[in-house]
């Protein structure tokens, strides 16, 4: 009998602290943050390819290429860490025209290239030495991290604004913010290649600046959903 009166107890309790919590008044919102800037470094990705009939021969003449590739880059003051190996292959390849069989090796170098001017006198350079595919050019900044702070911040006040529009026909104020979520991608893709960039060496023996390199810009964009409380 006592054990039932407790249970009983218990269970009113329960139920009257139950009667007792109360929705929290909360609104949910997105906020978008935007920053543009100019980039200032960029990663090129080049490669020497070299075909023949014999893969020694083949993968020999590669070596001699790529050897003089890194030596001109070192020589232009690039550090040994902004430009690495990213592929070697060697392998056989059929002439269906022809025919007969080849072979086929291409050694692929990505340099992060930090000052644009040097672009047009290295990219020269390495043409003469034996490069014979860019395969991608993809521009940077220097100063992405700061530019991610601000375009967070950026993106919670877009998301308090939004709030405070809609609750102001309400008579209610925004107050705290419960939740905060980062719905953001991973890759901010540059902008179309628009702006173009005249670069300091000049053509020929003293002309105009060339403008050979089309920077654009970068757009770095952070989606945040807020949930804040009215009041």
């Amino acid at each position: 009998m006592k054990k039932t009166a407790v249970i009983l107890v218990l269970l009113f309790t329960t139920f009257t602290q139950a009667q007792e919590i109360k929705p929290i008044p909360m609104i949910n919102v997105s906020g978008e943050g935007k920053v543009k800037v100019t980039p200032d470094q960029a990663a090129i990705s080049i490669s020497v390819e070299t075909k023949g009939a014999k893969a020694t021969d083949v993968k020999k003449e590669n070596d001699t290429k790529i050897d003089a590739v890194l030596k001109y880059i070192k020589k232009m003051n690039i550090a040994k860490e902004d430009f690495q190996t990213q592929r070697v292959n060697l392998y056989p390849n059929y002439d269906y025209e022809k025919k007969k069989s080849n072979y086929m090796a291409t050694q692929t170098v990505v340099v992060l290239l930090k000052d644009l001017n040097k672009y047009d006198t290295l990219m020269d350079g390495l043409v003469d030495l034996g490069i014979n595919r860019i395969d991608n050019v993809e521009f940077k900044s220097s100063k992405m991290e700061a530019l991610q702070t601000e375009a967070r911040k950026l993106a919670i006040q877009n998301a308090k604004a939004k709030a405070e529009d809609f609750v102001s026909v309400l008579n209610q104020k925004v107050g705290k913010a419960m939740t905060i979520s980062d719905n953001s991608q991973a890759y901010y893709p540059p902008r179309p290649m628009y702006e173009m960039k005249a670069m300091a060496m000049a053509d020929g023996g003293g002309g105009a600046p060339r403008e050979t390199l089309a920077t654009g810009e970068i757009e770095l964009v952070v989606n945040v959903s807020v949930s804040f409380v009215l009041e």
